[in-house]
C-alpha cells in the first residue's frame, strides 16, 4: 500500500506574466502540495497544445485578437453606466474567448454578466471566501486536482448524503460555485478548454429535493446559459435516485437546447462517465485511477482565503447600483 500523501499549503512569487491576469497586486499565489504534485492557480501562459485549441476552436490568432481587443475596449469606453477594468487586456480576453473573439458578442456577455450581479446583488454583495467559510467546510464542493484529458477543470458537487441542507443552504452552495468559477476564469487554459461539472446526487432525500425551487433553478440556469464567461462543456449527473426526476423537472423548463444537450445522466454507469472524462482523471469513487488525493473543501478554502483581495477587486466592478430596478 502506498504511504499516505502529505498535503501542505505552499506559495509562489507572482511574476509579471502571472500578475497581468489579476486585478490586484498580490505578490504571492497559494497552492496545495500533494506529495510530488502541486495544485495551484494556473495563471501562466497556455501550453502550445492548448494554444492550438484556441486557434482551432476560438479563432485566437494575432490578426483577430488585436482588433477584437481594441473594438471591445471601445464599446466599453462608450458605456458610461459600466465600470470595468478596460485597461487590462487579459481581462478583455477573458470575455472574448468564450465568444470566439467577436467583440459585440463579448460586450453582450459582459453586460449580462454584470446585469446578473445587479439583479442578484444580495448573493454577490461582499462575496469573498472569508465570508463563505461554511460551504467549504461542509466539504460538498471541490475541484479535482488535475484537469481532464481535454484540459478542462472538473468541479464536483455532492448534493446527496454529504449535503446537510439544514446546515448549508442552496444559496451558499451557489455562492461557493461562483467563487470557484470566478477563480477558474482567471486561468488562461481554463478560459480556452472550459470546465465540466459532476453532480453526485447519491443519497438525495425528499427533504433535500424540497430545497430546489423554481426561482433558484431559474437563477442557476440563467447564470450558466447567459452570464458566465466560461465554457461549460458538460454537466454529468451521477448516482441519482429516482426522485431526482423531480429536481430535473424544475430545471428543465428553463434550459435552452445547447445546455440541455450537455447534460448527461450517468446514474451508476461508470463506463458511461468514462466516455466523457478519462478514468485517469477521476478518483476511485468514479471508477477512476487518479492516485492523487482529492483536495478537501477546507484546503480549498485555505487557498481561496489568500486571494480574498482579488475577489474584492472582482466585486468592485460592474453597473452602479442606481441601475438596479
Amino acid at each position: 500500500m502506498p504511504a499516505e500523501t502529505e498535503t501542505r499549503i505552499v506559495v509562489r512569487d507572482v511574476t509579471p506574466d502571472i500578475s497581468q491576469h489579476m486585478l490586484t497586486e498580490l505578490d504571492k499565489l497559494p497552492g496545495v502540495q500533494l506529495g510530488d504534485f502541486l495544485l495551484q492557480f494556473e495563471l501562466d501562459e497556455p501550453r502550445e497544445s492548448v494554444r492550438e485549441v484556441a486557434r482551432r476552436e476560438l479563432r485566437e490568432t494575432p490578426e483577430i485578437v488585436k482588433p477584437a481587443v481594441a473594438e471591445l475596449r471601445r464599446l466599453l469606453e462608450e458605456d458610461k453606466d459600466l465600470h470595468a477594468p478596460i485597461d487590462s487586456e487579459a481581462w478583455l480576453i477573458r470575455f472574448l474567448r468564450p465568444c470566439k473573439f467577436y467583440p459585440e458578442s463579448a460586450y453582450g456577455l459582459i453586460k449580462r454578466y454584470y446585469g446578473f450581479k445587479v439583479k442578484h446583488h444580495k448573493h454577490y454583495d461582499g462575496l469573498v471566501p472569508s465570508k463563505e467559510t461554511n460551504i467549504f467546510n461542509q466539504n460538498v464542493l471541490t475541484v479535482l486536482p488535475t484537469r481532464d484529458q481535454l484540459g478542462r477543470r472538473v468541479l464536483v458537487l455532492e448534493l446527496g448524503k454529504k449535503w446537510k441542507h439544514n446546515k448549508c443552504s442552496l444559496d451558499e452552495v451557489f455562492k461557493g460555485c461562483v467563487l470557484f468559477l470566478e477563480a477558474a476564469m482567471l486561468e488562461p487554459e481554463t478560459q480556452i478548454c472550459g470546465a465540466v461539472v459532476i453532480f453526485d446526487m447519491d443519497g438525495l432525500s425528499m427533504q433535500q429535493v424540497l430545497q430546489f425551487t423554481p426561482p433558484f433553478a431559474k437563477r442557476i440556469v440563467d447564470w450558466l446559459q447567459e452570464c458566465i464567461p466560461l465554457r461549460i462543456k458538460g454537466l454529468y449527473i451521477t448516482n441519482q435516485p429516482y426522485i431526482f426526476n423531480i429536481v430535473f423537472a424544475i430545471f428543465k423548463q428553463f434550459l435552452n437546447e445547447k445546455l440541455r444537450s450537455r447534460i448527461v445522466f450517468i446514474g451508476n454507469d461508470k463506463d458511461l462517465l468514462h466516455k466523457y472524462i478519462s478514468p485517469k482523471c477521476l478518483p476511485e469513487c468514479y471508477g477512476g485511477t487518479l492516485s492523487i488525493p482529492r483536495v478537501s473543501g477546507a484546503e480549498w478554502l485555505e487557498l481561496l482565503l489568500m486571494c480574498d483581495q482579488e475577489f474584492s477587486a472582482i466585486n468592485s466592478y460592474g453597473y452602479k447600483m442606481k441601475s438596479k430596478k
